[in-house]
């Protein structure tokens, strides 16, 4: 008879074992077996949890997506914060050391050309934007009047999947990513001092 309580552990397990298969095998030449051995449990577990390999590819993205919502609500939620500083903490959401982790960079990468193929995917991906563009404008528009604000937010957005992306592909990732992170914020100085 299995614990009370271990299938949020052995889920976490096999979502941290899919992030390290991928990051070393890639998506493609990531099985249930690549996953489960890693893991060190059961590959019958996997389709028992996650209705089989898909399944679980989808509660890793999943999350991923919601280490970034955690990332960004530990810092807002900390302390009073203006619009100003709010956007910064969006922008370092993104760059945190999980997000910029090997596994995680592969998955992120493989997850962006598979979204294009896989509906569902394609959904979460679509969240994920949509969250990215939807917290910066909140807070562009405490700064900026409306049309200037849903301008600078598509901006900013595509800033800083720009330079993830750069980042991730880098020779040099750690230097980059650090560096990507302070262009952005600079880039958000540069659009309230121009446009105020």
């Amino acid at each position: 008879m299995p614990k009370v309580g271990m299938k949020p552990v052995r889920k976490q397990q096999l979502i941290d074992a899919t992030l390290e298969s991928i990051g070393e095998f890639g998506l493609q030449s990531t099985t249930i077996v690549t996953i489960s051995r890693i893991a060190g449990l059961s590959s019958g577990i996997i389709s028992h949890y996650f209705g089989g390999k898909q399944g679980l590819i989808e509660a890793t993205i999943m999350h991923l997506l919601e280490q970034l919502r955690l990332a960004l609500l530990a810092q807002i939620s900390a302390k009073p914060i203006d619009a100003n500083e709010r956007l910064k903490i969006i922008i370092a959401a993104n760059f945190t050391p999980f997000q910029r982790s090997t596994p995680a960079i592969k998955t992120w990468l493989s997850f962006w050309t598979e979204s294009m193929h896989d509906p569902k995917l394609r959904r979460l991906q679509n969240i994920n934007s949509k969250r990215l563009y939807s917290n910066l404008l909140f807070s562009f528009r405490q700064l900026l009047a409306d049309d200037a604000a849903q301008v600078a937010a598509k901006q900013t957005a595509a800033m800083i999947d720009g330079f993830w992306l750069r980042c991730a592909l880098s020779t040099k990732p750690e230097a980059e990513f650090k560096q990507a992170e302070q262009l952005c914020k600079s880039f958000i100085d540069e659009q309230i001092n121009s446009l105020n």
